[in-house]
């Protein structure tokens, strides 16, 4: 199932969410229209709204327009565009989805800002939402965010980082957005707190196989059809599975053209890097263990009751692992 054909499976929403987003995003602030502009320009795939609007059917809430499911999904797409907003502001970046970044456009102190504008409007809509558990649920996910935010900023230039160091961060920073959205949509579907836990599972692998497969693509994919440049992770001295594998199982003159790189920063030696990468098999390693995320997602959703909205969110699983920008 291509990603178009699980996105028909919810149209009504998906229009439900884009007005929402809109509607949501403005401000009586000029400065915050035009970096929200910007931001709902730059489109993207919008896979975790469209995960809370699968979960939330597929347990059983109501296929109203506009209803809280849609409500909940975008907000969540909002905590992940302030983090973006910040992310790209820490890191220096300049491009993404081929476009150029907020923070470039605009600065840094108004992508920041902003940024805040959009994280407290989150909260708006979950307040509205009069859901205590939502509440808790998504209280306790963005505090762990901001953790695996400074966690990897910890671990940049550090070469010593190891696997579980990376893992806990993407857990952080990553996974555990997917999963709080997965958990809240049982919530609102009235599930069962097996259903909730289950769910709660299902969207962490489901967040970390992809980001796993995000850092795969850092060193193999088109940066035209990506929007990102190739390296960027390693430009910015970020250690990730690809490298850390590399790392521990390369040659000791590989293991010094890492280490100096990850140090380093910068995009000297990509080239010697990703000779050292292939030869380690570091892409492949890190591939398949996404691939045991993945199916560790699909086994979760055996808690639900089948219905075309699981095989959504099974393909969903699948497009994880197989997306290539």
């Amino acid at each position: 199932m291509t990603l178009a054909e699980i996105r028909a499976l919810v149209p009504e929403d998906l229009r439900s969410l884009d007005e929402i987003i809109r509607a949501r995003m403005t401000s009586a602030v000029p400065l915050v229209d035009q970096v929200a502009g910007h931001i709902i320009a730059g489109g993207g795939k919008r896979l975790r709204p469209l995960m809370v609007l699968l979960a939330a059917r597929a347990c059983g809430a109501s296929g109203a327009s506009g209803g809280a499911h849609v409500e909940a999904a975008a907000l969540i797409e909002f905590i992940h565009t302030a983090t973006l907003l910040h992310d790209d502001v820490v890191d220096g970046s300049s491009l993404r989805r081929g476009r150029y970044t907020a923070n470039h456009i605009f600065g840094n102190q108004a992508s920041v800002l902003v940024g805040d504008f959009v994280y407290s409007r989150a909260f708006q809509m979950m307040a509205q939402l009069a859901s205590q558990p939502v509440m808790e649920i998504m209280a306790n996910a963005t505090n762990m965010i901001a953790e695996g935010e400074v966690l990897q900023l910890m671990n940049a230039h550090d070469p010593q980082t190891t696997e579980q160091r990376y893992l806990e961060v993407i857990h952080r920073k990553t996974a555990k957005l997917f999963e709080a959205g997965a958990e809240i949509a049982a919530v609102l579907g009235g599930s069962s707190p097996a259903v909730r836990s289950a769910l709660a599972c299902y969207g962490r692998h489901l967040g970390t196989a992809y980001q796993l497969v995000d850092d795969v693509l850092d060193y193999r994919s088109n940066p035209q059809e990506r929007g990102k440049n190739l390296g960027e992770d390693l430009a910015e001295g970020k250690p990730t599975l690809p490298l850390i594998h590399a790392l521990k199982n390369g040659s000791p003159q590989q293991q010094a053209i890492i280490r100096r790189a990850i140090e380093q920063g910068g995009g000297d030696g990509l080239a010697s890097v990703v000779a050292a990468i292939d030869s380690t098999g570091g892409l492949d390693y890190t591939a398949a263990l996404a691939s045991a995320q993945r199916e560790q997602a699909l086994a979760a959703l055996d808690a639900l009751p089948p219905s075309p909205f699981r095989q959504g969110l099974a393909a969903l699983a699948h497009f994880a692992v197989s997306h290539t920008v």
